[in-house]
């Protein structure tokens, strides 16, 4: 069954690069009118324009409440939402009791919270349309312990896992289905490049290894599974976490 997405109006943060950018060129290709939202306007634009003439784009910081209020207002009506902006900041593992207040904040602002502002603001939407779809963008991290003991990217990703459920069952009433792709190690980007090359010979064979299907795993992976989830496919399940990780042990 091919999936259709004509006449659907989706809206993807953190679509500027790696994942986004592969979702929201997914999205389009099935026939969705897609916004491509990122902080960085320049790389959401390239996206959009990559994308083709269905595809447009926002300049866009989720965790500015009032910014995303604003966007959500110049688009309408959004079928599809996926919050897929997140990310580390540049946090590494260290001690526990080194991690500033400040620094977890910011992490939870991007991954969690951000995914709130945007459900928020399309919520009113959907509910008056009769139906729709979000899909948060979790982690492997916040299933099971990462490999590089990020203890703030794997909390925030536990939080919108559990953002996931609850909200699935607050919204379905309304015809709204929430679900999460949770991907394993995707090497899209400088930064998951430095840290698959930081493993080493050693840890890139046992990460490998710990893979039933024994490579990484590719943006296209991970944007076929929003798809799924984003189409008629997925009209009767909601509340799902979807591991995306080639079956990692």
């Amino acid at each position: 069954m091919e999936i259709s997405l004509a006449g659907k109006t989706a809206m993807v943060t953190g679509a500027g690069g790696g994942l986004g950018r592969a979702i929201t060129l997914s999205l389009a290709a099935c026939g969705a009118s897609v916004w491509a939202c990122d902080i960085d306007g320049k790389t959401a634009a390239a996206t959009a324009q990559t994308a083709g003439t269905r595809c447009h784009s926002q300049a866009l910081d989720v965790t500015d409440r009032a910014a995303v209020l604003a966007a959500v207002a110049e688009i309408g009506t959004v079928d599809i939402l996926v919050n897929n902006a997140g990310g580390g900041l540049g946090y590494t593992h260290r001690p526990i009791e080194s991690v500033s207040p400040q620094e977890w904040a910011a992490v939870f602002d991007v991954n969690s919270t951000g995914a709130l502002h945007c459900t928020q603001a399309v919520t009113p939407g959907m509910k008056a349309a009769g139906g729709g779809r979000i899909v948060n963008i979790s982690s492997d991290a916040g299933i099971r312990t990462a490999r590089n003991r990020l203890v703030a990217y794997g909390a925030a990703k536990a939080a919108v896992i559990s953002l996931t459920r609850h909200l699935a069952e607050e919204l379905g009433p309304w015809g709204i289905t929430v679900n999460s792709v949770a991907p394993g190690f995707i090497n899209v980007s400088a930064r998951t490049q430095r840290q698959w090359l930081a493993y080493g010979e050693e840890g890139q064979k046992a990460l490998l290894e710990s893979i039933h299907l024994r490579r990484l795993g590719s943006a296209d992976d991970v944007a076929r599974a929003v798809l799924f989830f984003a189409s008629d496919l997925a009209g009767w399940v909601t509340g799902q976490v979807l591991s995306v990780n080639g079956g990692r042990s």
